[in-house]
């Protein structure tokens, strides 16, 4: 019996340890399939199945660090719609943040949420919730945000929300919401929102310390204490006591009196004589504080919009996070380009993403989310998608994936020796060989008229093929640049373009011929002055061919032929006349000629590093049949 108990704990102990290396909670994994199942939804966004782990694999999910419990679940904008199913969320036992915001969720506030008692925030708002608000909020003791705004909400404002010691965040605004305004203005609260509700009576003296647009919408008042009349009797006694007076007082009253006018008509002309300095000094501080009052204002209201916005997806998004998600990320500055800032956002359930705050939109609302959508919907492994966007008045962002490593303007120009593994031949040919394809697709797109506007080594990047990406599309026909562009910048841009708004496919060919050049040399589109094309024409011009070569690609043997045929066909898209450039889809062509024949020539190893000589020759040949600007 002994050993039986001693196999028995043992199987047990094997069971657990199971469980926890394989890093599975299989009941929380349980009830979000369930949940899933039974819950109409666009599920094709989300990659949850039993064959994947759901604490690394499964979008909007996170655990705790081992990997034994789900402790957030971030789920805003997936579509869904109806009532959310009982007993399946609410068995998510040690879940801390729940975000379903953004849906069409409809119903009343869910009833088994009362079992999830480890809740510090919970985001419901852009729904269609119906009902009162919970009764005895005081189940969730760690709330610390509490976002049920923009739903349908109705009755009163439950007394229980006072007994949320930790809550710093309540918004109840765009509900239907009646009655008087309990006093919940604990401590710990640091943002209000009750607007557009239908609430009345006068509001507690304990939130009268936050701004009046938060009880905007709604027909209550501000408790004002008003100082106690005085009474009729003590009115009486002061009466009869001066009556009491003297007449010796009554002399020393008006002799004073006289002295306190002629000091009066002293100090008057004084201010007189000072007047003219006071209005001015007095106007210029008015006009400061009405300025710094309206900034004041204007940065409320700009605040308020941000966080009443929404982003919008695009259809294959994987991301799970809104707008007030990226307000709250950690964001670091990657560059300042033609059309505004990029940064790189680290969320708070670790995804990473970059966003590209654009500044100068000269077109409306309509027109820029008409070419969002143009955008967005373009799918091509050689174009970075576009996952989102946001539109205000004073703010567009546009979100993108993250790609580690950078842009190819990045692992070019790094200085020699701070990157441990400069860009090789074959990683150069295969980003020509992407950005080609990729730029081809876009000139297909909107019946043949789309146009990039902006290639350069900045906007490219290297795909999980390992080939060029091209991101940055649809800014340059919406757009007006911040300011005149940096020199290098100038060097991409085709000679006949004045107005980067007005960019052509054939100017965009001359941009990727330029691109092709860089990744060549090496070198900077301009450089001290001298753009690289010019460069380029006039070293082949003077038969120092192997001068134009980056360094790093003389190191390799065998592919002399392709070097020389690449740079034959950068001076080609970078002819002065725009005519003479090939089109995009005719560079595909020549891009996948080079892959052949760098292909075929591979094997042979023995070949030496190709030498001024040759390199040369090559040129002055393959110039004879290929059209080289001068």
């Amino acid at each position: 019996m002994g050993n039986f108990g001693m196999i028995f704990i043992a199987m047990i102990m094997l069971r657990l340890t199971m469980i926890h290396v394989n890093g599975e909670p299989l009941e929380d994994k349980k009830a979000l399939l369930e949940f899933l199942q039974k819950t109409s939804s666009r599920s094709r966004f989300l990659n949850w199945s039993r064959q994947t782990a759901v604490c690394t694999s499964w979008t909007g999910v996170t655990c705790n660090d081992q990997h034994t419990v789900v402790t957030a679940l971030r789920l805003p904008g997936f579509g869904f719609r109806g009532t959310l199913p009982t007993n399946t969320l609410a068995r998510l036992k040690s879940l801390q943040t729940l975000s379903l915001r953004n849906n069409k969720i409809s119903g009343p506030f869910p009833p088994d949420f009362s079992e999830l008692r480890n809740l510090t925030s919970l985001y419901l708002e852009f729904n269609d919730f119906s009902g009162p608000l919970p009764v005895n909020f005081s189940v969730w003791p760690n709330l610390v945000v509490l976002n049920l705004s923009n739903n349908n909400f109705s009755g009163s404002i439950p007394n229980t929300l006072s007994d949320l010691s930790n809550l710093t965040t309540l918004d109840l605004s765009s509900n239907s919401l009646s009655g008087e305004v309990p006093d919940i203005g604990t401590r710990s609260l640091r943002f209000l929102n009750l607007s557009n509700n239908r609430l009345n009576g006068t509001l507690p003296r304990s939130l009268n310390r936050f701004p009046s647009s938060s009880f905007s919408g709604n027909n209550v008042s501000s408790e004002v204490s008003i100082p106690p009349l005085p009474s009729p009797l003590s009115s009486e006694k002061q009466i009869n006591k001066s009556k009491k007076i003297s007449e010796t007082a009554m002399l020393g009253i008006i002799l004073g009196g006289c002295v306190v006018v002629f000091g009066v008509i002293a100090v008057l002309m004084v201010v007189c004589c000072t007047n003219k300095e006071s209005r001015k000094i007095i106007g210029t501080t008015k006009q400061k504080e009405e300025a710094k009052t309206s900034k004041k204002k204007k940065a409320i209201t700009e605040s308020q919009e941000m966080k009443n916005g929404k982003l919008t997806f695009f259809e294959g998004s994987k991301l799970a996070f809104d707008l007030e998600d990226l307000l709250r990320a950690s964001a670091e500055v990657l560059g300042k380009g033609t059309f505004g800032t990029t940064y790189k956002a680290a969320l708070e359930d670790s995804t990473i993403v970059v966003v590209k705050r654009v500044k100068d939109v000269t077109t409306g609302k309509r027109d820029f989310e008409q070419q969002m959508e143009v955008v967005g919907n373009i799918k091509h492994e050689n174009i970075v998608s576009l996952r989102a966007y946001y539109y205000s008045k004073d703010e567009k962002l546009m979100v993108y994936d993250y790609f580690r490593n950078g842009s190819v303007s990045t692992m070019l120009h790094v200085k020699r020796g701070e990157n441990p593994t400069p860009l090789d031949w074959e990683t150069r040919l295969n980003i020509v060989i992407g950005v080609a394809k990729g730029l081809s697709h876009i000139h297909a797109q909107n019946n043949g008229k789309l146009v990039h506007g902006n290639i350069k080594s900045s906007n490219i990047f290297i795909n999980s093929q390992n080939y060029g990406c091209i991101s940055d599309l649809g800014l340059a026909t919406i757009v007006t640049p911040l300011a005149p562009p940096i020199q290098r910048i100038v060097g991409y841009r085709a000679p006949e373009v004045t107005d980067p708004r007005k960019a052509t496919q054939a100017s965009d060919v001359y941009s990727f011929g330029v691109v092709v050049l860089e990744l060549l040399t090496g070198k900077y589109p301009l450089s001290e002055g001298v753009p690289l094309v010019r460069w380029v024409n006039s070293v082949v011009r003077e038969e120092w061919t192997a001068e134009v070569f980056d360094v790093e690609l003389l190191r390799y043997p065998n592919v002399e032929e392709e070097m020389v045929s690449m740079l034959q066909l950068g001076m080609a898209c970078a002819e002065r006349v725009p005519e003479r450039r090939p089109k995009m889809g005719e560079v595909v062509r020549m891009a996948e000629d080079l892959r052949r024949g760098y292909s075929d020539t591979r094997p042979s190893s023995e070949v030496s590093t190709p030498t001024p000589a040759s390199l040369s020759h090559m040129v002055e040949i393959g110039s004879s049949s290929t059209s080289v600007p001068q």
